[in-house]
């Protein structure tokens, strides 16, 4: 296993704090969950590295498996956690079960995540993620199929190639943060977080990005903004920073602070440091209520409840604070609470993986005017990715979030959600079942899909394989997917009335993969893969790519007698040593991720070809557009053995 990749890196800083990692962390030994995982993006170091350190395999297993779950490297997460666990899951922390089954959910394998959260729960009874999990047994259910209808969409003319993430209100416009300045810091190849603003139109859509302040953004990184309802005062997130320089704690880590600034005469004022913070633990997410008395914020301070915690504090008539609060067991739990957003109407909003949920990071609302119960927001808000950073206005049911799920355009994205007519839906309802027996197949996903590739509802089948979506009913044309490990994917394109409130009996039928492979055929035409493209002078692989590699890791398992030969190839530019160089290195990349989801390395070879076997005409010299360069940075499968 190789160091992680910068652009695997970037995404995850989207997470929670919006800071990259400024140093290496120095985890104990069983790497318990804090704060300080989710501030400091640090490289992963590699098996062999670790090993040669000292570290037994267990420790190993240990620290590979939660660098990856901090980082949202869920796929990779199980895959340590697997090996952990193997050992002797009894003595291991029930942490480990907690992760691995929020791993798992991630990855959408729902019923192996279903079995590991029972044994958690049976091992930590008064934990108050197991009583969550118990008292909400139908909760996948009730958050696929949420009370309350949003619709979603992507930012594209906002979002960067990049993380964008933590929008606010200020003023007609919204403020977020963004790392796609690409300015990067010397000791540290990772882009700097700046903030920017841009217009919100009448339709909820924005209008161009600016810099928000050349006096607020600074090298250090700068986040999650709250502003007053007249505009003049900021709270915002940022290391700990002084003087131009950073500072740090024992370990060298440089904490997150929430620093308060003042707009005078068109220019902010130098941001002040809240009396609250501390160069020994991280405050951050800064929420200011609609009269300006309160501040809510996350934080990893002493006395806490988990990883990160939602505390509130009172801002006094001269401008002094009152002793931040915790807000108790209700909202936060032993894992991690981020990101709160206290609307005008007094909900507060904010992330967790601590309360039931579909993966990853999900967004939670509770009235603090009546003290209720927590809510999942539900799909399509939440998703088995990372999903955080909402901010609403109650009064027109507009709000705006940020979630690396897939198709979207960087590593993060913002998308704005809009609460649709709540009689305006189209109920459908069926089964999935298997083609050749006709059995149900439970735990299959079921995504409905408008005709720009919209996902306009998601759920998994239940153990006698039914299923119920909801659909806005202003999409009479859809399509539906049914998919499943070991099957092919099923869809079907429906076409219903506006007035039809509801569709039965739409069966999904799933053929097993039995699809066959010559020797010398390459997987990428036999498995009808989207192409494994590199991007220019990279030999990382792709975000688009890990759905397509996953595909050839499900066919190699399906298929243990066969052995595949990875080649990988380079466009003519540069000169021909270096793209042979690189094409080597694109393939173990290539190799190393189908090895580290379980494949046996004695199953599968790399190699590089440079720019040899071209598939157009764009030799040296050649004058070609980017998109013919593109073809020839690729990786094929080729099989050797049967």
């Amino acid at each position: 296993m190789s160091i992680l990749p910068i652009h695997k890196l970037v995404p995850l800083l989207l997470l929670f704090l919006g800071a990259y990692g400024h140093s290496q962390i120095n985890q104990k030994e069983d790497d318990t969950d804090n704060f300080d995982h989710y501030a400091y993006m640090q490289n992963i170091e590699s098996y062999p590295s670790l090993l040669k350190k000292g570290y037994d395999e267990i420790t190993i297993y240990k620290k590979l498996g939660n660098a990856n779950y901090h980082n949202a490297n869920y796929d990779v997460a199980t895959f340590w956690y697997e090996k952990l666990l193997e050992n002797d899951e009894i003595v291991i922390s029930p942490d480990y079960l907690y992760r691995y089954a929020l791993a798992l959910k991630s990855i959408k394998r729902y019923e192996d995540s279903h079995l590991w959260m029972e044994k958690f729960k049976k091992l930590k009874k008064n934990d108050i993620r197991a009583s969550l999990y118990a008292d909400n047994a139908d909760y996948l259910k009730e958050i696929q199929i949420p009370k309350e209808q949003y619709t979603i969409k992507n930012l594209t003319d906002l979002n960067s190639g990049e993380s964008d993430f933590a929008p606010s209100y200020l003023s007609g416009n919204l403020v977020f943060t963004t790392a796609r300045d690409l300015d990067v810091q010397t000791y540290n190849k990772l882009p700097y977080l700046n903030l920017y603003q841009t217009e919100i139109k009448e339709d909820g859509q924005t209008g161009k990005a600016s810099v928000l302040s050349e006096t607020l953004n600074t090298k250090a990184n700068e986040s999650s903004t709250a502003f007053s309802k007249d505009g003049k005062t900021v709270y915002f997130t940022r290391n700990n920073f002084s003087k131009k320089s950073f500072k740090r704690d024992k370990n060298g880590i440089s904490r997150l602070k929430i620093y308060r600034s003042q707009l005078s005469d068109g220019t902010w004022s130098e941001p002040e440091d809240l009396p609250f913070n501390n160069s020994n633990y991280s405050v951050a997410h800064p929420s200011l209520s609609s009269d300006g008395t309160k501040l809510y914020f996350a934080s990893d301070m002493p006395g806490g409840m988990g990883a990160s915690d939602i505390y509130v504090v009172d801002i006094l008539s001269d401008g002094k604070f009152g002793e931040p609060k915790n807000l108790g067991k209700l909202i936060n739990t032993e894992e991690k609470e981020t990101f709160p957003f206290i609307s005008d109407s007094g909900i507060l909003y904010f992330a967790s993986n601590g309360h039931p949920g579909l993966g990853g990071l999900d967004i939670f609302k509770i009235d603090t005017n009546k003290n209720d119960k927590v809510t999942n927001m539900g799909s399509p808000i939440n998703s088995p990715d990372d999903d955080f950073s909402l901010v609403m206005d109650t009064s027109s049911e507009i709000g705006y979030f940020a979630s690396n799920r897939k198709g979207g355009i960087g590593n993060d994205d913002i998308y704005t959600l809009k609460r649709s007519d709540s009689d305006c839906f189209t109920f459908i309802e069926g089964t999935a079942r298997d083609k050749d027996t006709d059995k149900p197949l439970a735990q299959t996903l079921i995504e409905a899909f408008a005709h720009d590739g919209e996902t306009l509802s998601q759920t998994v089948t239940a153990s006698d394989g039914s299923y119920t979506l909801r659909i806005p009913c202003q999409k009479e044309q859809y399509q539906l997917s049914g998919t499943k490990e070991g099957y092919e994917a099923s869809n079907l394109y429906m076409l219903t009335p506006k007035d039809k409130k509801q569709v039965q009996d739409v069966h999904l039928e799933l053929e097993q993969s039995t699809k066959v492979a010559d020797l010398g055929s390459d997987l990428v035409k036999i498995l009808e893969l989207t192409p494994i493209y590199f991007d220019l002078n990279s030999s990382y692989l792709r975000k688009d790519a890990y759905a397509e590699l996953d595909k050839v890791v499900d066919y190699m398992s399906k298929r243990p007698d066969i052995k595949i030969a990875v080649g990988s190839h380079t466009d003519s530019r540069e000169g021909d040593a270096y793209n042979l160089w690189l094409s080597r290195r694109r393939a173990m990349r290539t190799v190393e991720y189908i090895t580290s989801k379980g494949i046996d390395p004695s199953r599968i070879s790399g190699k590089g070809y440079g720019e040899t076997q071209l598939l157009n005409r764009c030799a040296n010299g050649v004058k070609c557009s980017e998109s013919e360069h593109q073809l020839n940075r690729r990786s094929e499968f080729i099989v050797i053995e049967k």
